[in-house]
């Protein structure tokens, strides 16, 4: 494998393996020359070990190379990132974070001018370009990299952005975990003025994660969903490393799956809002959308795994919401991205609109949709395995299989609408397994059997 290779969303590796220092300025050279002199570029970084250092090595290539670089000051999330490229037309962005793998691992985000992630046609030109040149260093050009707080302007627009005036004089009582990332405290910087009562957990900077990684997943918010059970709170809400993504927890302790928080936020913007624009899922997206946007009389964009498809058509259609089952969302009028302390914030919009706790509506849109139960299971594989459509199933369980998508992996649909999907990370050595059905123990029978057909009982 090449020590540098773009995936799903950016370049990831291991620090001081693959991850280094001279791969970073290897890497950083080829974004110069993709770009050329007298172009402007903002860069930012996450908690992680050495984050700091990494975009500063970046920054160091870039000027080098004759390329104004704004670089953030302190560990700042994503989207602030990529909302300070577009807000002072930047011609590019570059976010230093593995987002939500592991500690040992450090990334290399690549953001366009509109903010959004680069795709296929950016990445693949920026690999074309490694090691073609000699990696420029000028010491004496550093003093030209131009350092600030890049949350302030973030800060003012989200404010404007979310109805502040109905939020304002609300109680609820909302806990925020920021799982050790780059989210910190940005919710009480927002809400700062209102009535909201915000408490936090694990919103200091722990570059190991506590031995686990920044991702909201159930399995990682179990102390969460503990402490919105028993303090009462209205919304629980977690970010991952770089709060690009998150997840809810309700009152109870109730853990609302990212594939569910995108259809509270399309009826929210919709209904409440009264936006207009279609909806984006990816392939491993839940059926629930199908139904939802069915309902609002809007279309449904279906796209490869990757948020970078998704800010696509939001660059290009009108779009009022999309989302990625691993909880990254991106709404309309604001960037073409996702933003994790964004779709919080709409979530605790909404209670406020319909006068309700989150739920309260959770259940409603259920009762109104119907329950989809939708599991997965990543599979950390010794030996790569290919799989090839005529060696899959036809049937699942006893249903016949009535479609096979394979544009990014294979999904297999069956007659009943129940599904199961085989696709390898972009960013990680595993196999990933999907399923969905309405019927819970069919979900779970759905993803035991795709286990058997790669081979791992």
């Amino acid at each position: 494998m090449p020590e540098i290779k773009f995936g799903t969303d950016g370049w990831r590796g291991i620090i001081g393996d693959n991850y280094t220092f001279k791969n970073v300025r290897i890497v950083s050279q080829a974004v110069a020359d993709y770009l050329g002199q007298g172009k402007k570029v903002a860069i930012g970084y996450d908690t992680r070990f050495m984050s700091g250092k990494f975009a500063r090595t970046c920054a160091e290539v870039l000027v080098s190379n004759g390329i104004e670089v704004l670089l953030s000051d302190r560990p700042t999330p994503t989207p602030t990132l990529s909302f300070a490229v577009k807000q002072r037309k930047f011609d590019l962005g570059v976010m230093i974070t593995a987002s939500h793998n592991p500690s040992e691992y450090n990334g290399f985000k690549i953001k366009t001018s509109t903010g959004g992630g680069a795709g296929p046609e950016v990445t693949a030109k920026v690999e074309e370009l490694l090691n073609k040149s000699q990696v420029a260093s000028d010491k004496s050009l550093e003093e030209k990299i131009k350092t600030e707080d890049i949350t302030t302007d973030y800060i003012k627009f989200i404010r404007s952005y979310i109805d502040f005036k109905k939020i304002k004089n609300k109680k609820f009582k909302v806990l925020i975990d920021a799982m050790y990332g780059s989210g910190d405290t940005l919710f009480a910087d927002i809400l700062k003025g209102t009535g909201i009562r915000l408490e936090f957990m694990r919103n200091t900077i722990n570059p190991s994660f506590e031995g686990g990684r920044p991702e909201p997943v159930e399995d990682n918010l179990k102390e969460l969903k503990r402490r919105v059970k028993e303090g009462k709170f209205d919304l629980g809400i977690a970010l991952d490393g770089d709060a690009d993504r998150l997840a809810a927890v309700a009152p109870g302790g109730v853990f609302i799956h990212p594939q569910k928080i995108l259809g509270l936020l399309a009826l929210h913007l919709s209904e409440d809002r009264r936006w207009s624009g279609g909806i984006v899922k990816t392939l491993c997206g839940t059926n629930m959308m199908d139904a939802i946007a069915e309902y609002l009389g809007v279309e449904l964009y279906e796209t490869p795994v990757g948020f970078k498809y998704i800010s696509n058509l939001m660059e290009t259609k009108d779009i009022v919401c999309g989302g990625e089952e691993a909880g990254g969302m991106g709404v309309k009028n604001y960037i073409p991205e996702r933003d994790g302390t964004v779709a919080g914030l709409l979530l605790l919009e909404m209670m406020v609109y319909r006068h309700k706790n989150i739920l309260k509506i959770y259940n409603e849109m259920e009762k109104q949709f119907g329950k989809y139960y939708y599991v997965r299971d990543d599979l950390h594989l010794a030996n790569k395995v290919e799989l090839r459509k005529e060696d899959l199933p036809n049937e699942l369980l006893g249903r016949p299989v009535v479609e096979v998508k394979a544009y990014d992996g294979f999904k297999l649909i069956c007659d009943d609408g129940s599904w199961l999907m085989f696709r390898g990370s972009g960013t990680e050595p595993l196999m990933r397994l999907y399923a969905e059905s309405k019927n819970l123990t069919r979900a779970k029978k759905l993803l035991a059997l795709g286990r058997k057909v790669i081979g791992v009982e």
